[in-house]
């Protein structure tokens, strides 16, 4: 090991204790490698601060010895934007011990947690006070707070109350040069200049690393209907939506489209011991929640008669309500168990991409039909948050085709696909963010002028490109002007 490297690494032991960082590969290798196994890494050392000063030194440290900065909150990511590169010079910064829920306050209807707390536990923290914390995603008993800021995550009730940036009234950063940007305020108007929290929002940790957030708080719904309604095409999942929208309002709080290949994989998971809520192989389906707040106001009549409509004019082939807390969850587990089904059916390509709502069903003729005309028997697994325009829109290699062959058409799928958005003005990554996996397509789909005003941002905040390099933006991208 280098000189330099051994120097740092002793004064960062310094500041977080010698237990805290970890040099041994054995240590490290939970550290080091994506969720799904396409990143392996080999880091300098993984660092586990406890607080935000500690943070702050580390990072001068590093910034000082030219050390580059993986900021890794539950690693959960999908693209490869918070694990290092093989190249034994990147330093893992993990948040993992900066879980503490700061403050709940129900008055202001707000919240502050650290970085390293994850969704699971600041939804229970806001139950205790008897709010919502809306933020709801399959991983969030592992996704943490600083993570969900930094990748701008959305999930399951985007369609009611946003996704984090809508969610997120404060944060605090530290920079690459090892300043703090204390901006945790609970405060909904605030006209003090440039909101600068929007700047490390869905950043990816290229700016400067997230320790703690302050977030909105809702009231705690007092009835949820939950319905699983089966449908013809796509095109009925969106004239549903709107219906049901026009009927109970801003009450629809989460509106996802499952495709029958999706579904199919699911019920055919040996490990899962799913059902079918409903008879009869229909082509698409739609999982749908309903929620109220106030005690006086029951919205399940409003939902039956939509769906009483639906299925008289034949939108609709075949519908279910939950009878219980049980059957909902049920229903959301079918949902939530695609990606894992996947995965056990084999390789898979996968795309998590925007469109408008009204384009979605267009999106999907369109979409499919190139795949096929590209690699017949292609089978496609959609499914996603249809209320919100997100669609998890994958592929599944054609029965008796080899994985590595399949996987040799990977680059050809991505372009019909990423092409087909880009002709309906949509979004090549919707929630799960750029990272390395998808940065060829975001500098092939966006515009030159936002390229060069990210750089530039980029070169006034991390000038040395220390901070997660590489990852979004190529590393030492400058910009054009």
């Amino acid at each position: 090991m280098p000189d330099r490297d051994t120097t740092l690494l002793a004064a960062l032991a310094a500041v977080m204790g010698e237990a805290h960082v970890l040099t041994r590969d054995a240590d490290m290798s939970a550290y080091a490698a994506d969720w799904r196994r396409n990143y392996p890494g080999a880091p300098l050392a993984v660092l586990r601060p406890a607080s935000t000063e500690q943070v702050s030194r580390a990072v001068a440290l590093c910034a000082a010895a030219g050390a580059p900065v993986v900021p890794q909150g539950g690693n959960t990511g999908l693209v490869g934007g918070s694990t290092p590169d093989d190249s034994r010079r990147e330093i893992v910064l993990s948040l993992g011990r900066m879980n503490a829920v700061r403050r709940v306050d129900p008055l202001d209807n707000s919240m502050t947690l650290e970085a390293g707390c994850t969704v699971q536990v600041a939804q229970q923290a806001a139950s205790q006070q008897g709010r919502l914390f809306p933020l709801s995603l399959a991983s969030e008993g592992s996704a943490t707070i600083g993570g969900v800021v930094s990748t701008n995550a959305g999930g399951e009730q985007v369609l009611r109350y946003g996704n984090t940036r809508d969610l997120t009234l404060g944060v605090e950063v530290v920079l690459p040069d090892g300043r703090v940007l204390d901006a945790l305020t609970a405060l909904r108007k605030d006209n003090t200049g440039y909101d600068l929290k929007h700047l490390f929002i869905g950043a990816e940790g290229t700016l400067g690393v997230v320790t703690a957030a302050t977030f909105k708080l809702y009231a705690a719904p007092r009835k949820v209907v939950t319905g699983w309604v089966a449908l013809p095409d796509a095109q009925a999942a969106v004239a549903l939506l709107a219906l049901l929208t026009e009927s109970v309002g801003e009450r629809v709080t989460a509106f996802e489209l499952l495709g029958r290949q999706a579904l199919d994989q699911v019920l055919a998971h040996p490990l899962a011991g799913m059902r079918d809520p409903l008879k009869g192989g229909y082509p698409w389906a739609v999982l749908f929640d309903v929620s109220e707040t106030s005690a006086s106001l029951d919205p399940a009549q409003a939902v039956e008669d939509v769906l009483g409509r639906s299925l008289e004019d034949g939108m609709a082939l075949d519908a279910a309500l939950a009878v219980s807390e049980r059957q909902a969850h049920e229903f959301w587990a079918l949902r939530e168990h695609i990606p894992e089904a996947q995965r056990f059916d084999g390789p898979s390509i996968k795309h998590d991409i925007s469109v408008p709502v009204s384009r979605i069903p267009a999106f999907i003729a369109e979409a499919g039909a190139a795949l096929e005309q590209l690699m017949p028997g292609i089978r496609i697994v959609c499914f996603g948050h249809v209320g919100d325009g997100n669609l998890h829109y994958n592929q599944s290699k054609p029965d008796g085709m080899p994985g590595a062959e399949f996987r040799g058409h990977e680059a050809a799928v991505h372009d019909v696909v990423h092409d087909v958005v880009a002709r309906m003005q949509g979004s090549i990554s919707a929630e799960h963010g750029i990272g390395r996996l998808k940065q060829e397509a975001f500098l092939r789909h966006k515009s030159p002028v936002a390229l060069d005003l990210m750089s530039s941002i980029k070169a006034a905040l991390d000038p040395h490109h220390l901070f997660n390099p590489g990852r979004v933006l190529p590393r030492g991208r400058r910009p054009s002007f």
